[in-house]
């Protein structure tokens, strides 16, 4: 079997089986025998679920991440590798992510005698939570490590296309949660209540207008009310509606202002409607920086490695290696994986062509990452 093969096929067992955020036991136990088979060393580090690897000897050491987790979605692809776990997918394809690691790994144990030093591969698990990097880190998985790479595919890219930037990269994720109370009434009596559904509307509209009126319209935001739920009946007005949204930023300033605005135009609505509304946020990742250098030198041995690289633009979505660029330095490229649907849709299908390439050049990436002084 060719490698590039190899890594397909360990692609379509991890697809067959997602498992989501901190049960990924048998994804784990997967990845730990196929390591183990190829004469990995595995660290012995406190994780539940996850798997970390190293290669190599010396003093300096470079790290490469894959994530494992899965998501909650129905999976609506026709393929004969689809999920057999009903109701979980690996929508984001971190199973794309796992396979294209195991290959950098495979390739840097080939070259180990080589090597100015050694190699850390990281299995993560619950990036999908936000919380497996900080898991990673407490174990020790960064310790002593100079730099660190991971990589996301692209869905919107071609397969051969690259792309990164120095700098903020991935946005700030911020979920909110606000609970519009009133007074109930019946549908026929509306003067006799206080209608949280008419207030809920007027919030959502009103939150609609800071990114737009609010912050500066070359600055990044996007705010969005994703979920309404509110009353049990036709003819009744609820006494309580909920929403809950999301938002996104690049900037700690912008972030500010915009959860201030959220909250005056709260205050505001509920004193105006004689009502009460309740405010909770809940702090996601914080935005993905870039190392500039080091992201730099990603690209150029991407250029070297024959991928067609871009500026990358600026992405709205959150991710949990931002953590690790809190602690050391390095980059997080995009690689195309052309998908007629995006990411976290039932009927999302990457290109699996990208993986040997992509394995090649992360082993590659961190070969040479070794070698800088």
């Amino acid at each position: 079997m060719s490698f590039g093969q190899q890594l397909i096929d360990w692609r379509r067992e991890l697809h067959q089986h997602p498992e989501l955020s901190l049960q990924e036991f048998e994804t784990t136990r997967r990845i730990r025998h196929w390591l183990e088979n190829a004469g990995l060393k595995l660290l012995p580090l406190n994780l539940p679920t996850g798997v970390v690897a190293e290669v190599g000897r010396g003093e300096k050491v470079i790290a490469l991440r894959a994530d494992i987790d899965a998501l909650p979605i129905e999976e609506k692809v026709d393929v004969p590798f689809a999920s057999r776990n009903a109701g979980v997918m690996h929508a984001c394809g971190h199973d794309i992510h796992s396979s294209v690691m195991l290959g950098a790994a495979l390739l840097l144990k080939q070259k180990e005698s080589q090597l100015a030093g050694r190699v850390r591969i990281l299995f993560q698990p619950a990036e999908e939570s936000f919380g497996g990097a900080k898991r990673l880190i407490s174990a020790g998985a960064l310790d002593n490590v100079r730099a660190i790479f991971g990589m996301h595919n692209e869905p919107g890219l071609p397969v051969g296309s690259f792309a990164t930037r120095g700098g903020a990269f991935y946005a700030n994720v911020d979920r909110f949660s606000l609970t519009v109370s009133g007074k109930g009434a019946h549908a026929a009596r509306p003067h006799e209540g206080n209608d949280a559904i008419l207030l809920a509307s007027q919030l959502v509209v009103a939150l609609q207008s800071i990114a737009s009126r609010n912050v500066n319209t070359l600055e990044s935001v996007v705010l969005s009310v994703t979920r309404i739920q509110g009353g049990n009946t036709w003819n009744v007005l609820p006494e309580q509606v909920e929403l809950e949204g999301t938002l996104r930023t690049h900037r700690q300033t912008v972030r500010d202002n915009v959860t201030k605005r959220v909250n005056d135009i709260a205050a505001g609505l509920a004193q105006a409607f004689n009502a009460q509304i309740d405010v909770r946020w809940f702090a996601g990742p914080t935005a993905l920086v870039n190392d500039d250098s080091w992201a730099t030198f990603a690209r150029d041995v991407a250029d070297g490695h024959g991928y067609q690289t871009q500026e990358a633009d600026l992405h709205m979505g959150g991710e949990d290696f931002a953590v690790y660029l809190q602690q050391i330095p390095g980059a997080f490229v995009s690689i195309g994986s052309h998908s007629e649907y995006g990411l976290h849709h039932p009927a999302f299908n990457p290109d699996e062509a990208l993986i040997e390439q992509a394995a090649r050049y992360f082993a590659l990436l961190a070969e040479k990452a070794l070698l800088q002084p």
